[in-house]
Order: structure tokens, then C-alpha cells, then sequence
């Protein structure tokens, strides 16, 4: 039974991670907070093609296609002798200062992809330690699922704003006024680093879940850890969907002749959506084992894109943007997955991988999806929809992949067999 001390204890936990998800998530400069905004400066002041604009922001996505490293020297670095507070405290304020930076600069093409290019391998540093805080606390704590589910439901919540703050920028800020914000916005991240409550860092670096060994060692553990591979898989099949991109853009707007704002509030809707389903997952992770949970969660995700086929009118498009609730359970499940199929002390490494592998597979579907569409005037856009259920439908047998004691518990259950083993891949080596 939980204490009232343990309840207290588990609120202030939620409330600095959910502080510091959200902060994250709006400061990013690959979110639509900024990115937005920062395509328009290209198009509209800048005069850059569609093509220009593409290939900028596919040159400026390098860091994120590579974040296994800074994943890595997350689990292997110490700065300022503060672990994943040191990041934050030295890293937003350089990401700040490289803002601020940029509203000295005069606006051109290259001088914006240099800076922005700039900001976006610095920030990786500050989701490294994010996302391998969140990872590590999930599994000391037995309590990845909820965790899951948290920064589900804070991540997509600042992607619903931005999606009508981002135009209200674009219209209303100038540049420097834009950079200006994302400079406070990220010192905002380096204040939140200053707080350290008792209930996430007392002893979280010295658990067994966070010891390492030294480079070749941790390198070789990645390589051998047999979890960390069904996981990479499944979510790169969850990434790799064809069709609710490019495809359903110009579906919209050409076919359908729907304008650029009824895009807008299907990609807003569709995040809001998925709200609920995070919040059912936090209450049914504790109830069930995970094995049973991302098979039901990827059962009923499979024919979430279906109703997309039929879509005829933009107010249909809008309702059925509520799809998100057939998404969010195995998003949510999937995440879960990725934070118990950590290796201990590698938990940043596996993270970013998954990160830099949902950037690269989200990308290639993308692209796919536009090949297929292009393919066929009348029914290119039913193939997408198609391509996109089936690939969904290749996670229900990776689950079978992934190693049967490792979902076998709730979240909050005590699970001896994982707890062994973690041990014995720690050995004698820790750091």
C-alpha cells in the first residue's frame, strides 16, 4: 500500500519531470515552435524554394540522425559534476546564447542553417539527459509505464499550442523578436536544473540501473543486450507510416481543395487526440503486464489509419483526426517497452537511438508514402493508407521478439529475473 510520504514523493517526482518535458518540448528548435516559423523565414524573406527548404531542414536534422552519440556521452560524461543536471545547466544557456546570437546576424540562407544547425547539436545534449533521466528513473523506480504515459501526454500537449502560437509568430514576431523567445525559452530549461528534488536524484546515480563500465565495455553491452534490438524495430516500424504525412497533406489540399488551416487543426486534433489514450495507459499499466498491453495497444492501432480512406470533405477529415485515440495506447506501450529494454547505465544511448531511428524511419515513410501517392491520381492516396496499416501490422510479430521476462510484470511490480540479469551484465566493471 502506497504511504502518504511515497504519494508526496511520487507528485514531486511528476511535477519536475513534467516541468522539465514541457520545457523541453517547446524549446526544441526542431518543434513546431520554432521550425514553423523558421520555414516561413526561408520562404517568405529568404525566397527559398520548396526544394531549398527541404534539403535546409534535412541538413539541419544531422545531429538528431546521429543522437546515439550524444545519447553515449550522456551515459559516460559528468559535467560540472551533476550528471544530467550538468547538461542542462551548461548546454541551454549555450543553446541561448547562439539564439542570441542570431539576432545580431543579418538573415540569409546560410548564415540561418549554420545557427540553426548549431543550436539543434547543442540541444541534443539537453534531450540526452532528458530522455535518460526520465529512462532511469523508470526502471529504479519500476515505474516506466506511468512514466510513459507522463511524457506522452506533456510532450504532445506544447505541440497542440504551438500549432496555432506558431502561426501567430510567424505573422506577428520578427526574426530577432523569434530568436529572442527561443533564447528565453531555453535558459527557462538551465532554471528548472537549479531545482533538485530529493525524490528524483537522492541515490539515483548510484543504483545498479545506472552503473556502467568504460567505453569498449558499454559498447560491447549495447552490441550483446538482446532487448535493445525488438525495441528499435517496433518503433521504427511505428515511425515508418506512409500515409498521415506528405500524402494526407496534398490529399487535403488538392483533392479535397481543403485550405492550409484545416491541415493545420487535423495535425492539432490528431495530437489532442491521443491525450486520452496516454492517460487510460497510465491507469492500465498497473494493472496488467506489459506483453498483454502492446499487443492490445498494436491490435487496435493496426486499422487506425482505414477511416482515412474514406474521406471525402474536410469536416469528415477533422472528425476522423480523432483517430489519435487508436494510436496513443501503443505509442505509450511502445515507449514503455523502449525504457525497461534499457541496458543499465546505458540508458541515454538507447534512448537517443530510438530518437535518431524515429527521425530517419519518419523521414523514409514519408518519402514513400509521397512515392506511392504520386503513383496513382485516383487511388495513390487508398495505397498509402494501405502501405501504412500493414507496416503497423509488422509490429504485432516483432513483439514476439522481445524477451519474454522482460514484459512480464506491471509497472510497480518487483521482476527477479530482469534484476539478475542486469547484475550479471554489470559483472565487476562499474564505473
Amino acid at each position: 500500500m502506497t504511504t502518504p510520504t511515497e504519494s508526496s514523493n511520487t507528485q514531486q517526482m511528476f511535477l519536475y519531470l513534467g516541468s522539465l518535458t514541457l520545457l523541453v518540448s517547446v524549446a526544441r528548435p526542431d518543434g513546431i515552435l520554432f521550425a514553423i516559423p523558421a520555414s516561413y523565414m526561408l520562404k517568405n524573406q529568404l525566397h527559398a524554394t520548396a526544394t531549398q527548404v527541404s534539403t535546409f531542414w534535412l541538413l539541419a536534422s544531422i545531429p538528431i540522425y546521429v543522437a546515439l552519440v550524444f545519447g553515449l556521452m550522456r551515459d559516460l560524461w559528468n559535467p560540472l559534476g551533476r550528471r544530467d543536471r550538468g547538461f542542462f545547466l551548461l548546454f541551454a544557456p549555450m543553446t541561448a546564447i547562439t539564439f542570441l546570437w542570431m539576432t545580431l546576424l543579418r538573415l540569409s540562407y546560410h548564415g540561418l542553417l549554420f545557427s540553426v544547425l548549431l543550436v539543434m547539436l547543442l540541444f541534443q545534449f539537453i534531450v540526452a539527459g532528458q530522455l535518460g533521466l526520465i529512462s532511469l528513473l523508470g526502471q529504479e523506480k519500476l515505474m516506466s509505464g506511468r512514466l510513459s504515459a507522463l511524457w506522452s501526454v506533456i510532450g504532445v500537449v506544447p505541440v497542440v499550442a504551438a500549432a496555432f502560437a506558431s502561426g501567430y509568430i510567424t505573422e506577428h514576431l520578427p526574426p530577432r523578436q523569434t530568436f529572442l523567445l527561443m533564447a528565453i525559452l531555453s535558459l527557462l530549461i538551465a532554471c528548472i536544473a537549479l531545482w533538485k528534488p530529493r525524490s528524483v536524484f537522492a541515490h539515483a546515480y548510484e543504483k545498479p540501473q545506472a552503473r556502467g563500465t568504460d567505453l569498449p565495455g558499454d559498447l560491447r553491452r549495447l552490441v550483446k543486450h538482446r532487448a535493445i534490438y525488438p525495441v528499435v524495430l517496433i518503433l521504427f516500424l511505428w515511425f515508418f507510416v506512409p500515409g498521415p504525412g506528405t500524402p494526407l497533406q496534398f490529399y487535403l489540399t488538392n483533392q479535397l481543395h481543403a485550405s492550409d488551416a484545416v491541415w493545420s487543426y487535423f495535425g492539432g486534433i490528431l495530437s489532442a487526440s491521443t491525450i486520452p489514450a496516454y492517460l487510460l495507459y497510465g491507469y492500465f499499466c498497473k494493472k496488467a503486464p506489459l506483453n498483454k498491453l502492446l499487443c492490445w495497444g498494436t491490435i487496435i492501432a493496426v486499422p487506425g489509419l482505414i477511416p482515412l480512406a474514406f474521406i471525402h470533405s474536410t469536416t469528415l477529415a477533422l472528425l476522423l483526426a480523432t483517430m489519435g485515440l487508436t494510436w496513443g495506447f501503443a505509442h505509450a506501450s511502445y515507449f514503455d517497452l523502449a525504457m525497461r529494454s534499457c541496458p543499465p547505465g546505458l540508458q541515454g544511448t538507447l534512448m537517443m537511438l530510438i530518437a535518431g531511428v524515429a527521425a530517419l524511419s519518419g523521414n523514409g515513410g514519408n518519402v514513400l508514402g509521397s512515392r506511392i501517392y504520386s503513383s496513382s491520381s485516383t487511388h495513390g492516396f487508398l495505397y498509402c493508407v494501405i502501405a501504412g496499416s500493414l507496416t503497423t501490422a509488422l509490429i504485432l510479430p516483432s513483439i514476439l521478439l522481445v524477451p519474454k521476462e522482460l514484459i512480464a510484470t506491471a509497472d510497480g511490480e518487483q521482476n527477479p529475473a530482469v534484476e539478475a540479469a542486469m547484475i550479471a551484465e554489470i559483472g565487476e566493471g562499474w564505473r
